[in-house]
C-alpha cells in the first residue's frame, strides 16, 4: 500500500514538472519568437504603418505586421502610439486593428502544421487552429464595409471613449514591449548571434516540440480515456466554454498562448469542435482587457483605439456566437478545410504563406508603386 501511495505521488510530480517544463520552453519559445522578429522588423514596421491612408491596404498592414512579430499587443500599441502622436487618424487605423486580429491567429495554425505526420490528428489539429482565423476573417469580411462606408467602429468607440472624459492630448504613448521572465535569456541571445533567422528557427522547433509534450501529457495524464468527463469538467456547454476562454487568456494576457493550447485537443478528438469554438471566441474578448485596462489611463485617442479592439471581438461574438446557423458558419468552414488540407498537405502551408505574407506584401508594394 505504501509503495503504492509513494508511486502515484511520484508520478504526480513527474506530471507536475513535465507540464511545468513544457510550458516553460513553449512560453520562452513565443517570447523570443517575438523578441527576434521585433529586432528584425521594428524600423521597418514603423516606416510600413505611415505609408498609407488607404483602409484597405491598412487592413493586411495589420495582418502583416501581427503575423511577423508573432503579438496582436505589440502591433496595436505601435498603432496606438502612432495615432496618439497625431501621425494616423483613428479611421484609418481601425483595419489595422482589424488586420492585427486575423494576423494573431497565426500562431496556433503553425502549431497545427506539427501535427503532419498523423493523418487524422492533423485534420483535427488543422480545423481547431484555423476556427481562429476563421472567426476573424469572417467578422472583418462583415465589419470592414460598414466601418469603410459608415465608420462604424471608430464612431462607436470615440462615443463610448468620450464617457470617460479622458484628455484628447496625443501624447506619444509608448509601446510596451513589456518584460518577461525570459528577457534577461532572450537578450543575451539576440546580442550573441548575429544572424537572428537563426533565433526564430530555433524558436520555432522549440514551440512545435514543447506544443507536442504538452499534448502527450494532457492526452495521457489529465483526459485519458474518459471524454465525457473531461468535457463536463472543462467544456460543460458553449457558455462555459467562453468563460474559460475569456478568463484563461485575460489573466494569461496572450490570446496566442490560449488558443495554441487548445489545439491539442482538438487534435486528439477528446474536445468536439463545437465546444471549442466558444473557447476560441472567448479568448478573443479576453485578450482585449489588458489594453482596455491600460488604456484608461492615457489619451482619449489611445482608449478609442483600445476600445475598436474590444468592440471589433465583441461584435464579432454576437454575430458568430449568439445568432443561430451563423454560429455554425466557421466551425463547418474550419471542419471542411481540415479534411482538405489533410487529404492535399501542401495546402495548409500554402494557406499560411499566401494569407499571412505573400498577399499582403504584394498588396502593399502594388499600392506603393
Amino acid at each position: 500500500m505504501g509503495g503504492s501511495t509513494n508511486q502515484k505521488q511520484l508520478s504526480v510530480i513527474q506530471f507536475i514538472l513535465s507540464i511545468s517544463l513544457a510550458l516553460i520552453v513553449f512560453l520562452w519559445s513565443l517570447d523570443l519568437m517575438t523578441s527576434s522578429f521585433q529586432v528584425i522588423g521594428n524600423e521597418t514596421v514603423i516606416k510600413v504603418l505611415s505609408i498609407t491612408s488607404n483602409p484597405f491596404i491598412s487592413l493586411f498592414i495589420g495582418l502583416f505586421i501581427t503575423a511577423v512579430i508573432q503579438s496582436s499587443s505589440t502591433s496595436t500599441s505601435l498603432i496606438v502610439a502612432i495615432v496618439a502622436s497625431g501621425g494616423l487618424s483613428l479611421e484609418n487605423a481601425v483595419p489595422m486593428i482589424m488586420g492585427a486580429n486575423i494576423g494573431t491567429t497565426l500562431t496556433s495554425t503553425i502549431v497545427s502544421l506539427s501535427y503532419i505526420t498523423d493523418n487524422r490528428e492533423f485534420k483535427n489539429a488543422i480545423a481547431t487552429g484555423v476556427m481562429h482565423d476563421f472567426f476573424n476573417i469572417l467578422t472583418v469580411i462583415i465589419l470592414f464595409p460598414l466601418e469603410y462606408y459608415y465608420n462604424i467602429l471608430s464612431r462607436l468607440s470615440i462615443s463610448v471613449a468620450s464617457v470617460f472624459n479622458l484628455s484628447p492630448s496625443t501624447d506619444l504613448v509608448k509601446s510596451k514591449s513589456g518584460s518577461s521572465l525570459f528577457e534577461s535569456i532572450n537578450t543575451f541571445l539576440i546580442d550573441f548571434v548575429d544572424y537572428k533567422i537563426l533565433l526564430v528557427i530555433v524558436a520555432c522547433i522549440s514551440l512545435f516540440a514543447s506544443i507536442k509534450i504538452i499534448s502527450k501529457i494532457i492526452s495521457n495524464r489529465m483526459i485519458g480515456a474518459s471524454k465525457e468527463r473531461f468535457q463536463d469538467v472543462f467544456f460543460k456547454n458553449r457558455l462555459k466554454s467562453f468563460g474559460l476562454g475569456t478568463v484563461l487568456t485575460a489573466g494569461i494576457q496572450s490570446s496566442s498562448i490560449t488558443t495554441s493550447i487548445i489545439v491539442p485537443l482538438g487534435a486528439t478528438g477528446k474536445i468536439h469542435p463545437d465546444k471549442i469554438f466558444p473557447y476560441i471566441v472567448g479568448a478573443n474578448i479576453g485578450t482585449t482587457i489588458t489594453a482596455l485596462i491600460a488604456a484608461f489611463n492615457k489619451s482619449e485617442a489611445a482608449l478609442s483605439i483600445a476600445l475598436v479592439h474590444f468592440l471589433f471581438n465583441l461584435i464579432g461574438t454576437i454575430i458568430f456566437l449568439l445568432i443561430p446557423y451563423l454560429n455554425k458558419v466557421p466551425i463547418r468552414y474550419a471542419r471542411q478545410f481540415g479534411l482538405m488540407t489533410s487529404q492535399y498537405r501542401m495546402i495548409g502551408f500554402f494557406y499560411i504563406l499566401f494569407v499571412f505574407f505573400i498577399l499582403p506584401l504584394a498588396l502593399i508594394f502594388i499600392y506603393k508603386l
